[in-house]
């Protein structure tokens, strides 16, 4: 009987700790001044403005006593020509290597390590044990951009990227950002990102870049993120998905996207498939298009029918030779560009609503490998309107109307470590949050704003091939 109950336990006090080793004490002054002295040497040696202030006073301790006090006047004169100099002629590699490492050393000590133990007692992130010993989070580091201050913090034992993210208001008006963002740090499970916002460049329209060429279709330089840094889309093996309410920038999305794959059009390289249910808002992009198809749900049905011919095709093509299609003149890059996903769910006749779901679930279950992605947008991500949400790798959150929108989108916990889409504001059309399959978080960006004036002279330009003659045969359509 005594084996099912268990085992029995002393009702006193069980000691968990070890008994502490008792030193000397002065060889515990010894011990600690050799730590702190090797912990002085290496972040002396770590910090470049540390290694810099030393070797200046050196030289200037040791000139003004071997060569006279002119020549280390000319020495600083000098340095400070050089310095000038680097900063005019390349300001970017001084940007990077001067001006954003004092900053990011300024901030650390002057805002974050000294609001540091205050901040992480009132958001509750410390915690205080009954013998009246207190442990708080540990500051790492600070690198500071133009836009961002990313601080890196050891978490407690016990707390997860989840606990930072619901206080994050609270660290944000404490530092005086205008917002914050939790991430957590790949391979390290105990620290945690926070991403201060201090200047947001996200609140003027984005230019676009120059397409580039040759076009990097895992890499599409679409529009900015909200470090100052470019954000690249990867297109090439992947489907989009873009979520916004009406005017919150989805065809600028799409327009961006069009617009660095130009080259790649014209080269042969890509080829542009859409259906536009409004019959407008890819019009004016039509020129680059191969097909497109606005004319009703049938017209619908058979490009995506077409379109899931093409993949089967590739499948038996590719099947044992490679995992990801690679792109050519001969079998180019297949993009669909949906314009709205809802109007394909609310076709009223049946057979057709059948084929339409039928080709659209194979193309997004089965098209990325061989080079067939699909580019949809929609105001609704609901189930009920959209069933194959998880289909989409990528998911794009402009401005959204609930807060719920946002898990639905980006999927639990988004919202808490920042991805508030439903609070963007009317006057910033095109900013979102996009997240990607097997990353954490999503990272806030603005798609640049193409006009029509540049669209249409990127249409001028395009030579689009010519539609086939006849609409091939399908054969081999299997049901989901």
């Amino acid at each position: 009987m005594s084996s099912f109950v268990g085992r029995r336990v002393p009702s006193a006090t069980v000691r968990v700790r070890r008994q502490p080793l008792r030193l000397p004490l002065l060889l515990l002054i010894v011990w600690w001044l050799i730590k702190k002295l090797i912990r002085v040497l290496v972040v002396t040696v770590r910090s470049p403005v540390a290694m810099a202030t030393l070797t200046a006073a050196t030289l200037t301790v040791f000139g003004w006593r071997e060569v006279g006090p002119a020549l280390v006047a000319a020495w600083y004169l000098a340095l400070v020509v050089t310095i000038v100099t680097v900063r005019l002629r390349w300001p970017a590699w001084y940007e990077h290597h001067v001006s954003l490492v004092i900053r990011s050393r300024w901030r650390r000590w002057s805002i974050y390590r000294y609001k540091w133990p205050a901040t992480m007692n009132f958001a509750d992130l410390d915690r205080l044990r009954r013998d009246g010993s207190q442990y708080q989070p540990v500051l790492r580091s600070v690198h500071s951009t133009r836009a961002v201050d990313k601080v890196r913090a050891r978490m407690l034992a016990g707390q997860i990227v989840e606990d930072w993210g619901k206080v994050s208001d609270r660290l944000c008006q404490t530092f005086g950002a205008t917002d914050c963002r939790v991430r957590s740090v790949p391979g390290r499970p105990h620290e945690v990102d926070l991403w201060f916002l201090i200047n947001d460049p996200l609140e003027h329209i984005v230019e676009p870049l120059p397409p580039e060429s040759p076009v990097r279709l895992d890499a599409l330089p679409i529009g900015l993120r909200e470090d100052g840094e470019v954000y690249r889309l990867p297109l090439l093996g992947n489907h989009l998905l873009l979520v916004g309410a009406t005017g919150a920038g989805k065809s600028e999305a799409e327009q961006s996207i069009i617009h660095q794959l130009s080259p790649a059009i014209r080269d042969g390289i890509v080829q542009l498939w859409g259906i536009d249910p409004k019959a407008m808002e890819l019009a004016i992009s039509e020129a680059l298009f191969h097909r497109m198809a606005y004319r009703g749900p049938a017209d619908y049905s058979e490009l995506l029918e077409d379109a899931v011919l093409v993949m089967q095709e590739r499948q038996l093509t590719l099947r044992g030779v490679t995992r990801l299609h690679t792109p050519t003149a001969d079998e180019p890059l297949i993009v669909i560009f949906i314009d709205e996903l809802a109007a394909l769910s609310y076709v009223n006749e049946r057979e057709l609503r059948r084929r339409i779901d039928n080709a659209l679930g194979l193309l997004q279950s089965q098209g990325r490998a061989v080079g067939v992605s699909v580019v949809g947008a929609i105001q609704d991500p609901r189930k009920e309107v959209l069933p194959d949400r998880e289909l989409f790798p990528v998911r794009a959150a402009l401005r959204l109307t609930e807060a719920d929108q946002v898990r639905l989108t980006l999927g639990p916990g988004a919202r808490d470590r920042g991805a508030k889409a439903d609070l963007i504001p009317h006057s910033l059309p095109g900013v979102g949050f996009v997240h990607i399959d097997g990353t954490a978080e999503p990272v806030r960006v603005r798609f640049a704003h193409v006009t029509d004036d540049q669209i249409k002279q990127l249409a001028v330009s395009a030579q689009r091939p010519e539609p086939p003659a006849g609409r091939p045969k399908l054969t081999v359509v299997t049901a989901r």
